[in-house]
């Protein structure tokens, strides 16, 4: 299935969508598929909508639950509840709602750290997590990450950043998906209109903005769940080639105690426009594996 043609811009028509409310947000949600249940987060730049292609391929066999993140695409933009503790408890809420028990992980970019949340609080709710090409504030060599300073973005918010961004989120935007990727002309100008039409709606980089905010709080948050001790269900830490790379599974390493490194191969930070083949195969080959 080619990332041009379907990225960003439709699910397949045996998708539903739902809407459902975790308490303080509605979350946005497509499912589709029956088999063990999969969840698929999205990260920053993007929403659900960028696991397209992946979330056709795993509905084959599999229950398939593709949100957004609270504040970002078509979920509610609360005031508040930005920390990764919170959105972690939204995930719960909305596998809750799914009558969901238990569930692989596939997350990305900001999609890690809710997934870490998630996975730290409910621990026999993941069975196998896969984690790509992002950091988790305050595990290993979070302060050293920091210091880059194409991470200038971490520290970037507020009304007055709000204003210089209003009418140009497609110029803030790009700026990330060209940065980031090992060759920017795969993140196709359809899905580069369809995400800035999204990230202009009422709230939503206000949302954005927030999701970064809250780092300092993920990372206090992140060493309480780090204290009780490092998850156990497999992992398999993915970076891109021309990103991350084998930094993701350094990364784990400190989180989780049966962690697997991949590299995403002739790809940046945004593997499904990149190398969609070469993600969904690491993806699948891990998520079919024996426990």
């Amino acid at each position: 299935m080619s990332a041009s043609a379907t990225h960003g811009l439709s699910y397949p028509p045996d998708f539903v969508m739902k809407e459902i409310s975790t308490g303080a947000a509605t979350i946005h949600l497509r499912t589709a598929g029956v088999g063990p249940a999969v969840l698929l987060l999205h990260g920053y730049g993007e929403t659900g909508d960028m696991w397209v292609p992946m979330a056709a391929d795993l509905a084959r066999d599999h229950t398939v639950v593709v949100p957004d993140l609270r504040g970002m695409g078509l979920s509610s933009k609360p005031a508040g509840g930005f920390d990764k503790k919170t959105q972690g408890v939204d995930v719960a809420g909305v596998l809750d709602a799914l009558k969901i028990d238990r569930a692989d992980l596939v997350t990305h970019d900001i999609g890690n750290m809710v997934g870490y949340a998630f996975a730290a609080q409910f621990p026999a709710r993941v069975t196998r997590f896969v984690l790509i090409d992002a950091p988790l504030p305050g595990v290993g060599p979070w302060e050293e990450i920091l210091k880059n300073p194409l991470l200038w973005h971490f520290r970037f918010g507020g009304p007055d950043m709000e204003r210089l961004v209003e009418g140009r989120e497609r110029i803030y935007l790009d700026r990330f998906w060209n940065e980031f990727s090992a060759t920017p002309s795969r993140f196709s100008e359809a899905a580069r209109q369809h995400y800035a039409k999204l990230y202009a709606l009422p709230g939503a980089m206000h949302s954005g903005f927030m999701q970064f905010a809250a780092f300092d709080q993920d990372a206090i948050d992140n060493q309480a769940f780090l204290a009780k001790g490092k998850l156990a269900m497999p992992v398999l830490a993915l970076g891109g080639e021309k990103s991350f790379g084998l930094t993701m599974a350094k990364v784990m390493q400190f989180a989780a105690a049966d962690v697997r490194a991949g590299v995403v191969p002739d790809s940046g930070h945004w593997i499904m426009e990149e190398n969609p083949t070469a993600t969904i195969a690491m993806v699948r080959a891990f998520l079919d594996s024996k426990l």
